[in-house]
């Protein structure tokens, strides 16, 4: 099993815990407590696997080849999708929203939602609500990355919940990327945003669940 570089450092804490809590149990010996600790130790060894896991995915070659496809950038399921009125920063204009939450059991590696060209890469500070609360978009902690390629301009936000409190991205303004490279992650449980342009074709709905990488969810439309 694959491990994300994004998440190494706390991959090794988290592993090398569990495997000294087996060890204790195995030199107390057979005590009350030992059972205990070695079933902690391995869940934490479990879900140190499980959380910083990176499955190879296959990029869709109408991603890589066409600028008007938007792949998922994310694991997760869609809760939201909503309009807005004027977006004023990137498009300008109406817009929609796209909302994906991730629990602990998916997984958080990220991926650029389409091909283009980076416009910037800004962390935020802010609150920890649930991941899945409507005004966690605007309060919650995260980092907002604008695009533009060939066919439109987007806005994509990793967003932090109440578990989660670090956000891994190394993306930078004049950054070419391509569909479903991959950028970052969010830790321990989160929420990607995609806003685009209104005449976006958004190809899943709410209740929906995505395989970041790898499932087309939206199209640009030119107007």
């Amino acid at each position: 099993m694959k491990i994300t570089p994004y998440g190494y450092d706390n991959f090794g804490f988290i592993f090398v815990s569990g495997l000294l809590l087996v060890a204790i149990g195995y030199i107390l010996g057979w005590t009350i407590v030992s059972p205990l600790l070695y079933t902690l130790g391995a869940l934490l060894c479990l879900f140190a696997l499980w959380f910083f896991r990176d499955p190879k995915r296959t990029i869709p070659a109408e991603a890589l080849q066409n600028d008007e496809v938007i792949i998922a950038p994310a694991d997760g399921k869609v809760v939201q999708i909503k309009h807005i009125e004027h977006e004023p920063r990137v498009i300008q204009g109406p817009a929609v929203q796209v909302s994906i939450f991730l629990s602990p059991i998916d997984v958080h590696v990220n991926r650029t939602p389409t091909n283009g060209t980076i416009l910037f890469s800004e962390y935020k500070e802010g609150d920890y609500l649930m991941a899945f609360h409507e005004k966690s978009s605007e309060e919650n902690e995260q980092t907002v990355v604008g695009l533009e390629n060939s066919h439109g301009k987007m806005i994509f936000k990793q967003i932090t919940g109440f578990l989660a409190r670090r956000i891994v991205n190394d993306l930078r303004a004049g950054d070419v990327v391509k569909a479903g490279d991959q950028f970052g992650m969010m830790k321990f449980g989160s929420r990607m945003d995609l806003i685009v342009p209104s005449s976006t074709q958004i190809l899943v709905a709410e209740g929906d669940r995505t395989i970041g990488g790898e499932q087309i969810i939206a199209r640009f439309v030119r107007s």
